[in-house]
C-alpha cells in the first residue's frame, strides 16, 4: 500500500542534503517500533515539485512525496501519526493524503524510479557501491530482494531484477546521508516474477537502504 502525501509550501530553504530529515519524520510519526533496526519492508520517493536554489530548494507549491510498505500496519500507524503531527521541517506540513492500494501487475514489469538505487556489498571490511553499468548489480539487486521476500515469507523462485540499460539517459549521483556519500543509480529497472513478488518490490523499493531514502519505484 502507497500513501501520497502534499504538504504546505516551505518557509525556510530546504538543504538538498535533507534526507535524514524525511528519515526523522517518518519514525516520528511511527512513534516507538519494531521496524526501525529491521529490514526495511518499505520505502519513500524523495520530495517532488521543487525548485533548485544556490543553496537548496524551495517548494512555493509544496510538496509531494510518497511512502509505501508492505505491511499495512505501517501505513496505518503513519496515518495516526501524521494526523497528531503533520509537521516534516522548513515549513513544510501535510495537508493531504491519498491512499493508493498496490496495483495488479503481470509477470514482468518495468519501473522508473522516484529515488536512485543504492547497492553496497561488503567484501571484508570494505564495502562496495555498484553502479548500473556493472555486470554484478543485477545479481546484488535480486540478491537483497530475495533477502525482503523471505523476510516476510514469500515465495522467492524465479524472481529476477535487472537494469534497463538500454535508457539513454542512466545516469549516477553521488546522495550525501549524514555527511556519508553513496554513489547511486538513476536507471529504470525491470523485475520478473510473479505478481505477488512485483507488488512486493513496488511496495519495499529495490537495492540497499530503502529505508532511508533509496530504490523507491513509480
Amino acid at each position: 500500500m502507497r500513501i501520497h502525501l502534499a504538504t504546505t509550501r516551505n518557509q525556510s530553504i530546504v538543504p538538498y542534503d535533507h534526507l535524514p530529515v524525511l528519515v526523522g519524520s517518518l519514525h516520528k510519526w511511527l512513534g516507538m517500533n519494531e521496524w526501525h533496526n529491521e529490514v526495511s519492508l518499505y520505502s519513500f520517493s524523495w520530495l517532488k515539485g521543487g525548485e533548485r536554489g544556490n543553496s537548496g530548494l524551495y517548494f512555493p507549491r509544496g510538496a509531494s512525496w510518497f511512502i509505501s510498505a508492505y505491511d499495512t500496519e505501517i501505513i496505518r500507524r503513519l496515518l495516526q501519526g501524521i494526523q497528531r503531527d503533520p509537521s516534516i521541517n522548513y515549513g513544510l506540513k501535510v495537508n493531504s493524503i491519498m491512499i493508493q492500494k498496490t496495483p495488479h501487475f503481470r509477470q514482468s514489469h518495468s519501473f522508473t524510479l522516484a529515488s536512485p538505487v543504492l547497492i553496497k556489498h561488503r567484501d571484508g571490511e570494505k564495502v562496495k557501491h555498484f553502479l548500473f553499468s556493472d555486470t554484478q548489480a543485477d545479481e546484488l539487486l535480486t540478491k537483497t530482494l530475495v533477502t525482503k521476500l523471505k523476510k516476510a515469507g514469500l515465495n522467492t523462485d524465479g524472481v529476477q531484477v535487472t537494469f534497463k540499460r538500454d535508457y539513454p539517459f542512466s545516469k549516477t549521483k553521488l546522495v550525501n546521508y549524514n555527511g556519508i556519500g553513496n554513489r547511486a543509480s538513476i536507471c529504470p529497472i525491470t523485475i520478473n516474477g510473479t505478481p505477488e513478488q512485483i507488488a512486493f518490490a513496488w511496495n519495499v523499493g529495490i537495492g540497499n537502504s530503502t529505508g532511508i531514502g533509496f530504490g523507491a519505484l513509480n
